[in-house]
């Protein structure tokens, strides 16, 4: 499924929601569709942060995505 028919499904659970209840196993599928939507939509703003480059004023670049794994070991 690409994510323009999980969009779909999770808008079709929404409004099925809203208009009669969801069954038990609709609930599960719906928290499963919206997970995988959130890690999506995550990997892809990682993505695009990862591709920024920083310009200081002394006139270095530095790439976002290293300036992140530094804090990320604590080694800033």
């Amino acid at each position: 499924m690409n994510m323009d028919e999980r969009i779909k499904r999770i808008n079709e659970l929404y409004h099925k929601s809203q208009a009669e209840g969801l069954t038990p196993e609709e609930k599960e599928e719906q928290a499963l569709l919206r997970k995988e939507y959130v890690a999506s939509v995550r990997a892809n703003l990682r993505g695009q942060l990862d591709s920024i480059t920083i310009e200081r004023p002394d006139g270095t670049m530095e790439k976002l995505s290293e300036k992140r794994k530094s804090k990320d070991d604590g080694t800033e």
